[in-house]
């Protein structure tokens, strides 16, 4: 009898999706931050702090769904 595939949301929590999605938000937020806030913090004026977690949050999320998919796709060609 064949496994079943595991649901999504284990798989984001797993130990290395975590560390990878952190690795990926860490550059690409500090990327995306530069870029649009880069003029204002030059500048010596204030930054938005909900733009700055959400430069950081959106890459965490996309990088943590794509390894965690991916994973999951993996399973079930293992299985098949």
């Amino acid at each position: 009898m064949a496994r079943t595939s595991p649901r999504l949301i284990d798989v984001v929590f797993k130990p290395h999706i975590v560390r990878g999605a952190i690795q990926v938000s860490l550059v690409v937020g500090t990327a995306l931050n530069l870029l649009n806030q880069g003029a204002n913090w030059y500048r010596g004026e204030g930054i938005s702090v909900f733009q700055l977690l959400v430069n950081y949050a959106v890459p965490y999320l996309v990088a943590s769904y794509s390894a965690a998919r991916n994973d999951i796709l993996r399973s079930r060609a293992d299985d098949g």
